[in-house]
């Protein structure tokens, strides 16, 4: 039950959203690229950033985000290291984040929702368009993409023991590789193609 299939069938089963189904593409290919660069279990990282949200539309509260997810993936028997991980996530759980895993998906999860922000109000809606340094920039703007939690962000890269100008650029790139199906790939591809 802990392969990507199942765990993609389990997201479009409970999110509907189009927006929340990217997010957690978004927040996969982030997790995906920190396995390879910590010589980690890529499938499992990708695993746990599909789905750490999967419960969150029809259960937006936080009496109820993560906590009937959890339950949700006990019922559907993933392993303990994913629901640990996704309860971690969450600040206001209480559930220490320990591995390696848990700190990239608490440090890439906010981080993807504002990149993904910042790619939209580019000319061409590209995240070719996106630099670290204007990503950066546009945190210090509190009206811009207002519901992320720029303190998960600028806390997570160090938790995760990276420069945050880096942690920045390398979801970036890793955004990049699935700009198609992130619907970020820019305006001239979606004219041409």
């Amino acid at each position: 039950m802990n392969d990507r299939q199942s765990a993609w069938c389990l997201l479009t089963e409970f999110t509907q959203s189009e927006s929340l189904r990217k997010h957690a593409l978004a927040v996969e290919a982030c997790m995906r690229a920190y396995a390879r660069k910590f010589s980690a279990d890529e499938e499992l990282w990708g695993v746990v950033g599909l789905l750490h949200d999967f419960d969150y539309e029809k259960y937006p509260s936080l009496e109820d985000h993560p906590y009937k997810g959890n339950e949700i993936l006990k019922e559907r028997g993933y392993a303990e290291e994913i629901r640990q991980a996704i309860m971690s996530h969450a600040e206001y759980t209480g559930v220490p984040r320990q591995t390696p895993m848990e700190k990239a998906l608490f440090a890439c999860d906010e981080l993807a929702g504002f990149i993904t922000a910042c790619a939209l109000v580019k000319p061409g809606k590209s995240l070719a368009e996106v630099e670290a340094k204007s990503v950066r920039k546009k945190m210090k703007d509190k009206a811009f993409a207002r519901s992320v939690n720029r303190n998960d962000i600028t806390s997570g890269a160090p938790e995760l023991g990276v420069d945050l100008e880096e942690h920045i650029a390398f979801c970036i790139e890793a955004m990049k590789g699935i700009a198609k199906d992130l619907g970020l790939e820019g305006r001239t591809a979606t004219i041409s193609g």
